[in-house]
């Protein structure tokens, strides 16, 4: 290291002068010249196990970037050197990497040796690269954030665009970016941005709403018919901080609130959209499924503020909230009755979810919703019992016929649902795709095609911490913000899977009715118009709107309403962002 050879060079020196004075060749030192030539030795061979080490590292490195050709640049932060005393490395190939510190671009990294001519060469072409990476950077990827740290790449037709952003100190959110290829341009009605946001809370839209449900490749990376990119733009996100690729440096830094995860939401939006002019040309439509309609109600307020007072440069379209968790007590309540009506409980099961029913009402009264949870996971509990283990995503099956989610073997080991959902999570990951599930192909190709994933993140690795951290707002209802949106002007779109039960169609309409917008009553007494899809008359389902309130009721659809019915879903969101793009 250069730091050893430094102090050995000024005690051979010193000991050179000693050879020119005779009378100081006593034994003593004689023997220390000796003791220091071994050590000399010594150092000699370490550098040159370090140097064939440096030069292996970077033949590996120049082959891993020959086989990375689409990505155009990575910016490295802040797991890069610059934290202590470190800086960019740039490798001659078809990438180079900046690192980017708060402080700016810092210089080159110190090499474990001296160079040779051989690396001479090769530095002078890397610094050619450089220069064009700074290019790039400064003109190019700069211009996308301000304020803390970002790492980003792409496809190098622009098409695709993904990164982190650090939302706060060591919370780092994932996200990836799609260049809708049916974009038309037209000014009277500018192309629009769909922003998915997944529930759990602790699923990953990055990974199951972009290859499970609404993006250009399934699970198996064939194309996707039905993809939400013929009707906009999509921005995916691992959020809150700790879901899929998005990752926390120190657990005590993962959310515990919905208005904690909307404000690092909109930290996101801030640094994505505020030095982007052609995005904020388009109105971006927030569309959430199942826990994250919460994110989606209390996103739109934060970001709503932040662009009133003049910090988020964005047109918010409107939200959308599929299968939503909006009222959590409007939901369990649903659930016996319902159950019981399609035959799936028994009235002994009835009784025994009633009884619990109750319990969580008065929990959720008594501001106690830490204990609502715990009680909400006793009643999943008595309902799978009853069921013989009815999918609360479809219950229209078992839990082992949906491949979203988790097996009957798992249900029948009474583990309790906290535990129970933590497997549905590592479910997402085995489910049918590529060459052993979703998080084979998340922790695999994809990662190997995104490229700037840290060594030390797994996709999903922290997922199931997210959920835990947010158990004491789980049970907490979010209809007063809904009210609030509506109230401003904001765009609200609910729909609902009718074989839902986790979020079912009986709790959304119970809660619906809770509103205290002023346009509500109206809405009630309108007739639901008929929805088909394509030529085919078959009733698919119902809808009906009034001013900025529309509710969109999908048939024969349960929670993942993109993957039971992608048709209907995909003019759904069409009419929803206004655009014209056939789905043929």
């Amino acid at each position: 290291m250069p730091s050893l050879s430094l102090p050995s060079t000024r005690r051979r020196r010193h000991l050179q002068a000693d050879d020119e004075t005779p009378c100081r060749n006593s034994k003593r030192e004689v023997e220390g010249r000796a003791m220091m030539q071994r050590g000399n030795e010594k150092h000699t061979i370490h550098n040159e196990e370090h140097k064939q080490t440096w030069r292996t590292d970077r033949q590996k490195k120049e082959e891993e970037l020959r086989s990375s050709r689409k990505i155009k640049i990575k910016i490295l932060a802040p797991l890069s050197p610059c934290g202590h005393g470190g800086s960019p490395a740039v490798t001659p190939g078809h990438e180079a990497k900046l690192y980017v510190c708060s402080g700016g671009l810092v210089g080159a990294r110190k090499l474990a040796r001296k160079p040779s001519a051989e690396d001479s060469l090769e530095m002078g072409k890397s610094h050619f690269v450089a220069l064009l990476a700074m290019f790039f950077f400064f003109f190019f990827i700069l211009p996308l954030f301000h304020g803390g740290f970002a790492m980003a790449a792409g496809t190098s037709d622009g098409s695709e665009q993904w990164g982190y952003i650090e939302v706060r100190p060591k919370a780092h959110m994932f996200w990836w970016y799609y260049k809708s290829p049916y974009r038309t341009q037209d000014s009277n009605n500018p192309w629009p941005i769909i922003l998915w946001l997944q529930g759990g809370p602790g699923a990953s839209g990055v990974g199951t709403g972009n290859f499970e449900e609404v993006g250009p490749l399934d699970s198996f990376l064939k194309p996707r018919n039905s993809t939400w990119l013929r009707k906009a733009d999509l921005l995916f996100v691992d959020n809150p901080v700790g879901t899929g690729y998005s990752f926390v440096e120190d657990r005590e830094l993962l959310v515990k609130t919905d208005e904690e995860a909307a404000t690092d939401l909109t930290t996101l939006l801030i640094e994505i959209f505020n030095r982007n002019e052609t995005l904020q040309k388009s109105p971006l439509y927030i569309v959430a499924e199942s826990y994250g309609g919460k994110y989606a109600v209390t996103l739109g307020l934060s970001a709503l503020k932040a662009i009133e007072d003049k910090r988020l440069k964005l047109i918010l379209g409107g939200i959308a909230l599929g299968d939503s968790w909006i009222s959590p007590e409007d939901f369990v309540v649903s659930w016996g009755p319902l159950l019981k009506d399609v035959s799936r409980i028994g009235d002994n099961g009835l009784t025994q979810s009633n009884s619990l029913v109750e319990k969580i009402k008065l929990q959720i009264a008594n501001g106690k919703l830490r204990d609502a949870t715990e009680t909400w996971s006793d009643l999943e509990e008595v309902i799978s019992a009853n069921s013989n283990s009815v999918d609360f995503y479809n219950f229209m099956l078992d839990s082992e016929m949906d491949p979203l989610s988790m097996s009957a073997s798992e249900l029948m080991t009474k583990i309790t649902p906290k535990k129970r959902y933590s497997r549905y999570l590592d479910s997402l990951k085995k489910s049918p795709g590529g060459n052993g599930g979703l998080g084979y192909l998340m922790n695999g190709a994809i990662r190997k095609k995104l490229g700037i994933i840290p060594n030390n993140v797994e996709w999903g690795g922290q997922s199931n911490l997210v959920f835990a951290y947010l158990e004491g707002d789980f049970m907490r209802p979010r209809i007063n913000e809904v009210d609030e949106l509506l109230n401003k002007g904001v765009n609200v779109t609910i729909y609902n899977g009718q074989l839902d039960v986790i979020c079912a169609t009986k709790g959304t309409e119970a809660w619906v009715e809770k509103l205290k917008w002023e346009g509500l009553k109206t809405f009630l007494n309108l007739d639901r118009t008929p929805i088909y899809c394509g030529d085919n008359r078959i009733t698919k389902g119902f809808t009906k709107s009034y001013r900025n309130l529309h509710f969109y009721w999908i048939l024969e659809a349960g929670h993942f309403v993109p993957v039971d019915q992608p048709c209907v879903a995909l003019e759904m969101v069409g009419s929803i962002t206004h655009s014209s793009v056939s789905t043929k």
